[in-house]
């Protein structure tokens, strides 16, 4: 699910904790072995890594169905399939249902780029119990992503740093210092993780999810894919067409938009779910304790910030709360309608001098735990985007697009407008304007927009849908607020994914729910 992590407009939407060695599990392997062949060794799963976030390990879930987990070993290189591998960590969890009745596995991806399957599943699995009727469950840490080869850039303190550093400069000594650290950052993951850099991309993602689905036994591809996961979803059907089995898009990128162009877009939806927070605030019974009307709930919000820009207030004890972590703190909590009452507390407690709970949902946003340690969801992301994108933005570029950027979103422009820069001066160029997800002669792929989506503006379910081609993507619109609709909990949505997933119903284009 994407969101805003400064001072990049990425797209991520999980929270998780610390950074991994280079390329984890990297081997050079045998060249005459048949990776497709491999036969993988599942087993209960371990905690987390640190650069999946850290915890626990993953509870069994209801009926005692454990998690169990694996390593697939794919190329390092697909140019050189019989080269270097390394491991892609899986999870899954068997199917409940009739084994005679079992269509095989449901593979997910939840975002980001940059979120870690083999966490976040486990998080979210009692919400496909209906779906584990019929389908193994199944999730993966992408390349460069926590135990597959996770990219490492910068340490917690510097990261500490450089979520906190000015990330809408406002005279040329902050756009220098906004330059620099960004800069440092990009060679630290040089440094770190040169060898992985080249091989992150959604591409290289895409057929080791093809790989996964041979190893895994499956003739097709069932997939589930949310926020990023459609875009690389896309990507697999447009490489794969004949191999996608049945699958869903929801919170779909729009693959037609550059990166600028992106970001445009997300101002606009995170200025449209900041309006139907306001509103929703001022509408109720009781008092909104931080504004009387909608535009006076606004208004209060960017007097915050604009104090924030040169005076900190105490965050989480012993770091400030400063403009940037404000702005990504207020970002995290407009992905979910849920998380309003959370931004309620933290702007009414922030307007008293105290910015712990926006600090924490700024954390939260960038995989930071309790105990200061940082998964790598953000140098993944970075990464992964980095080599997907082939544009490489200057400081003139957004200067130009400040005046549309603002226009779009005058709390959030500048912000997502100066995360352009986070590729320039990157190690490794980058492929394409944006991804190519033509995929004529797939099975039907049911596309599911939200029309109150901050991060995955619904416009783009309809450019998903027409540029996947005539009779592939099929369009369903949710009438609702928040990042992406299945989670939501909506029967009308639950009903039409779980028909298909379940049973091969495809829903008919154009199916509203509200």
């Amino acid at each position: 699910m994407p969101n805003p992590s400064p001072p990049r407009a990425a797209a991520l939407a999980l929270s998780i904790a610390v950074l991994s060695a280079v390329l984890t599990g990297c081997s050079d392997n045998s060249k005459s072995e048949d990776l497709t062949a491999q036969k993988l060794s599942w087993k209960d799963c371990p905690a987390p890594s640190e650069s999946e976030g850290g915890g626990n390990a993953p509870s069994p879930l209801p009926g005692g169905t454990q998690w169990q987990c694996a390593t697939m070993k794919a190329p390092l290189d697909w140019a050189d399939p019989k080269g270097a591998t390394i491991g892609i960590a899986l999870i899954r969890a068997r199917t409940s249902g009739d084994q005679s009745k079992r269509i095989g596995s449901l593979i997910f991806n939840f975002g980001g780029p940059g979120g870690s399957g083999v966490t976040t599943l486990p998080a979210f699995g009692e919400d496909y119990t209906k779906l584990r009727t019929r389908y193994d469950l199944v999730s993966f840490d992408p390349r460069g992503v926590g135990r597959s080869a996770g990219v490492k850039c910068e340490d917690d303190s510097q990261l500490d740093v450089f979520f906190q550093q000015d990330a809408t400069p406002d005279d040329p000594a902050e756009q220098k210092n906004l330059l620099n650290n960004t800069k440092a950052f990009n060679a630290a993951c040089e440094k770190n993780s040169g060898r992985t850099l080249p091989h992150v991309p959604t591409t290289d993602a895409a057929r080791d999810m093809d790989l996964m689905r041979q190893v895994l036994g499956d003739a097709k591809l069932h997939y589930f894919g949310i926020s990023y996961g459609t875009e690389l979803g896309g990507v697999y059907a447009h490489l794969f067409p004949k191999h996608v089995g049945r699958a869903v898009f929801d919170a779909v990128v729009d693959p037609t938009q550059n990166p600028e162009q992106s970001a445009l877009g997300q101002a606009r939806g995170f200025q449209l779910a900041l309006d139907n927070f306001a509103a929703d605030c001022t509408s109720k019974t009781e008092p909104c304790p931080i504004g009387d009307t909608p535009q006076d709930v606004k208004d209060r919000i960017a007097k915050l910030l604009k104090d924030l820009d040169s005076k900190p207030i105490p965050g989480v004890f012993p770091r400030q709360l400063t403009q940037t972590e404000a702005t990504n703190g207020i970002a995290q909590a407009l992905y979910s309608k849920d998380f309003w009452e959370y931004l309620t507390e933290g702007l009414d407690q922030a307007y008293s001098g105290d910015g712990k709970v926006l600090m924490l949902l700024s954390d939260s946003m960038n995989g930071r735990n309790k105990n200061g340690q940082y998964s790598n969801l953000v140098a993944a992301n970075i990464s992964i985007n980095c080599v997907d994108e082939k544009p490489r933005y200057t400081v003139s570029d957004v200067q130009a697009g400040l005046p549309a950027f603002r226009a779009a979103s005058p709390l959030f422009g500048d912000f997502l407008a100066w995360g352009m820069l986070s590729c320039t001066d990157w190690a490794v160029p980058g492929a394409a304007d944006h991804p190519d997800v033509s995929a004529v002669g797939a099975a039907p792929i049911l596309v599911v927009g939200n029309t109150g989506d901050p991060a995955t503006p619904y416009q783009g379910a309809k450019k998903m849908v027409d540029a996947l081609g005539k009779g592939v993507g099929v369009e369903l619109t949710y009438k609702g607020q928040g990042h992406g609709a299945y989670d939501s909990g909506n029967k009308c949505v639950h009903d039409a994914v779980n028909g298909y997933l379940l049973n091969g119903t495809v829903p008919p284009a154009g199916t509203v729910c509200a």
